[in-house]
């Protein structure tokens, strides 16, 4: 079973809608109720809407148990963002709102192929120095770090919101399988 943690992203029905159709089971909480993810297999971190701090703590534990336990993790956004920091990373804040649709391309040291995706960008922070032995699997011209990956894991973060695009949604599936 996949938990799903609601960070208060916009996109979640989107994610919620990509998980029933590719049949997975799957339960979404909210970050303000979420426990210890003990009965799940899987997680995945959604964006949020708003920058509050008290998110970061049950977020940072259950990141920290997915590395303990070798279970399979995917941050959206915030997700991302705070996978770094809970490693070791640092973030900042970007000049400009990113938003829109942009091209990443995949590289090859990635356990979820991907190579060339079209994504959809949403948010104001991003990640400014990232923490060994987490690595860059993804780049563009609007941002360094697009999709992240704790080496020799399962545990993978994308900047971008893969659930509001095809490509998205073909690596969100791509999650699934692992």
């Amino acid at each position: 079973m996949l938990l799903v943690v609601d960070n208060g992203s916009v996109f979640t029905k989107n994610l919620q809608e990509i998980l029933t159709s590719c049949n997975a089971r799957f339960k979404s909480v909210r970050c303000a109720d979420v426990g210890p993810p003990d009965g799940f297999d899987s997680v995945i971190l959604s964006g949020r809407r708003v920058n509050d701090s008290r998110t970061n703590v049950p977020n940072s534990r259950i990141i920290r148990h997915c590395v303990s336990e070798g279970k399979p993790l995917l941050g959206i956004c915030y997700g991302a963002e705070i996978l770094a920091l809970t490693m070791g990373g640092t973030l900042r804040r970007s000049d400009s709102l990113r938003v829109g649709l942009h091209s990443i391309q995949v590289s090859g040291q990635s356990p979820i192929p991907g190579g060339r995706l079209l994504v959809f960008e949403s948010h104001r922070f991003e990640i400014a120095r990232m923490p060994d032995p987490v690595v860059c699997i993804a780049s563009s011209p609007i941002c360094r770090y697009e999709m992240i990956w704790l080496r020799d894991s399962r545990i993978f973060g994308t900047q971008f919101h893969p659930e509001a695009t095809q490509d998205g949604r073909r690596l969100i599936e791509r999650f699934l399988e692992l």
